[in-house]
């Protein structure tokens, strides 16, 4: 009997050719938007990753292995789900031999005949196989308390999580009077973060974080800098200013998103303009610098918030 099953390679390609015809798919508006949801959710997933779960089951909250649900959390995976596919690494360990190197010199070792000295190393050889999870939705059993501290609706502890905000940002943040066409700006001259005085907690917060990504994404002179100091050739381009906004935006939906922040349904109609024309790496570019900066800035506040409310006396189980 012939196995006609594909193999992991096969199955790979024809994952990895879906996620490119979904990244070409994605920058239409609505869809967009979910993604961003879906990725606020799963900040430490890959660019990959977190687009495969948005194919398959956009509203996923908790994804985790058939296993982990039964041996971690107490639950079990209710009869008749259809696991959601991702790429897991499955790396395996092999010995090699190799000459010995003298740890000073990194000259090799030879013995009293003038050979090399030869020594058995293990290394780790990188592998990915397609695995299969399941969203919390698809569970029954013991329930999950931590689930219930995620922040929702109205800002809660506005001026503490302003206060993670403010040392979450590598430039100083200010929130001042300003015309009321603009909700805030990054000065990459003065090297700060102004943002309108007036406005509600929620439009606040998001004009904060999306501030805070142009100066974490878009502060040139500093990066040059930098660049100079470790000697790097080219240091990085300036992108158009469009690219700025659709980063900045996304990043802001994003945060905001994975607090329960609700920011109203953000018109992300110019993304579609945005992406016109684009090729598939300088979308997937794009994506990865959105999917990275907002995991980063996430862990960020989570860490400087619980500082705070700790400071402060505020009791987060309440």
């Amino acid at each position: 009997m012939i196995d006609n099953k594909p193999t992991n390679r096969e199955r790979l390609q024809e994952i990895t050719a879906g996620i490119e015809q979904g990244i070409k798919e994605l920058f239409e508006s609505d869809k967009y938007r979910r993604y961003l949801s879906v990725m606020s959710r799963f900040h430490r997933y890959s660019v990959n990753n977190t687009m495969l779960i948005y194919m398959q089951k956009p509203d996923a909250t908790l994804v985790a292995g058939y296993n982990k649900w039964k041996n971690q959390f107490e639950r079990h995976v209710k009869k008749g789900e259809h696991g959601i596919t991702i790429i897991a690494p499955t790396p395996f360990k092999k010995k090699i031999e190799e000459q010995k190197l003298d740890p000073d010199t990194k000259a090799p070792i030879l013995d009293a005949e003038g050979k090399a000295v030869m020594e058995e190393r293990e290394v780790e050889i990188p592998m990915f196989r397609p695995v299969k999870v399941f969203d919390v939705s698809q569970t029954d059993g013991k329930p999950l308390p931590e689930l219930a501290s995620s922040l929702s609706g109205n800002v809660q502890n506005y001026e503490a999580f302003m206060e993670a905000l403010r040392r979450s940002a590598p430039v100083p943040l200010s929130v001042e009077p300003m015309a009321a066409n603009m909700d805030g700006y990054f000065s990459p001259d003065q090297q700060r973060i102004a943002i309108r005085a007036g406005m509600s907690e929620v439009q606040t917060v998001s004009a904060a974080v999306h501030e805070i990504a142009h100066s974490k994404l878009h502060n040139y002179a500093k990066a040059q800098e930098e660049a100079a100091r470790a000697g790097d050739k080219e240091p990085p381009k300036k992108k158009d200013r469009n690219t700025e906004e659709v980063e900045a935006e996304s990043i802001s939906y994003a945060v905001c998103q994975y607090y329960g922040i609700q920011t109203g349904e953000n018109s992300f109609g110019y993304i579609a303009n945005w992406s016109q024309g684009k090729e598939l790496p300088e979308l997937r570019a794009s994506l990865e610098t959105i999917n990275k900066a907002a995991g980063e800035l996430i862990a960020d506040i989570d860490r400087h918030y619980k500082v705070i409310c700790k400071e402060r006396g505020i009791d987060l189980a309440a």
